[in-house]
């Protein structure tokens, strides 16, 4: 654990106020789910609640399954980062931050289909990935909440993605978001 310096006094309602460097830092909004631990020391511990965490195993085997059918990248992320990566690139994307522009595609529920060249192309992390050519990458709705996507990315020169890639992420995106709500 890292000491930032900060404190914060608990107010009179058992509130306390997360700094805003904190905040902005760790990317938590008006409305973020915390979970909250305490341990043997007296420590508290926030952390993020990811609802796609819950699902990381079985993510894993169903983007395994995809890669396997299709020849092609798959990544499935939560809000904040990719959990799941079949078909290459493990160590290059898993558990890495999502992109800035990724997490606005998915809180406004769009689905990209698009080559390397064209303005629509979305980083799925803020590091560059050397060789993606196209990718589909469709929003995972839970119960009206945008909790994370799928992505579907390939490194062949000449790929271009269409109707049938998009139904398949979009499809995949739907599975995973009924799984969460069952």
């Amino acid at each position: 654990m890292k000491a930032t310096g900060i404190v914060r006094r608990i107010d009179d309602l058992g509130r306390v106020v997360i700094p805003k460097e904190i905040r902005r830092t760790l990317r938590l909004r008006e409305g973020t789910p915390l979970e909250i631990f305490t341990d043997r020391e007296g420590e508290i511990i926030l952390k993020k609640y990811s609802p796609m965490v819950e699902l990381t195993a079985f993510a894993s085997q169903y983007a395994d399954a995809m890669a396997q059918t299709t020849g092609l990248t798959v990544c499935i992320t939560d809000r904040d980062q990719v959990i799941a990566v079949a078909g290459g690139s493990k160590k290059e994307l898993l558990q890495k931050t999502i992109s800035k522009q990724l997490e606005t595609m998915i809180n406004e529920r769009t689905v990209i289909v698009a080559g390397k060249e064209d303005k629509k192309f979305v980083p799925l992390t803020g590091e560059s990935m050397e060789g993606i050519t196209a990718q589909v990458i469709a929003p995972i709705i839970c119960e009206g909440d945008a909790i994370g996507s799928v992505a579907l990315l390939s490194k062949e020169p000449r790929a271009r993605f269409g109707e049938m890639e998009m139904k398949l992420a979009t499809t995949a995106a739907g599975f995973l978001g009924r799984q969460m709500e069952g």
